[in-house]
């Protein structure tokens, strides 16, 4: 049910991100936000703790920050596997929109 929850709040996040830069995030609609955190779910349980082992000596060595671009990485590839109605204008833009919603998600854990 949990996780449920949270797909939920990252279809709203990224509709939302995607409405406030929409020059640089693009999400063609609900549904296509609802497969993309569909598939940030299995990338982030299958692929992250194995990018998360690989990159540990540069995340210790930053403290931790090399985190954010890691899940700016996991978008990227979110975004390459949803095809061209999700997708983002740079890199960039991917680390921002994993900064916002990694903030959004820490405020709203505790639903």
């Amino acid at each position: 049910m949990r996780i449920l929850g949270r797909i939920l709040i990252n279809t709203l996040l990224f509709m939302a991100i995607a409405g406030f830069f929409q020059g640089s995030f693009y999400v063609a609609s609900i549904t296509t936000a609802l497969i993309a955190a569909v598939v940030l779910a299995v990338l982030n349980a299958l692929v992250k703790p194995v990018l998360f082992v690989l990159s540990l000596p540069i995340n210790i060595i930053t403290l931790g920050l090399f985190s954010i671009v890691l899940n700016g990485i996991m978008l990227e590839i979110t975004s390459a596997v949803v095809g061209n109605n999700f997708h983002f204008a740079s890199f960039g833009m991917a680390i921002i929109a994993a900064l916002i919603m990694s903030i959004c998600n820490i405020i709203l854990s505790d639903y």
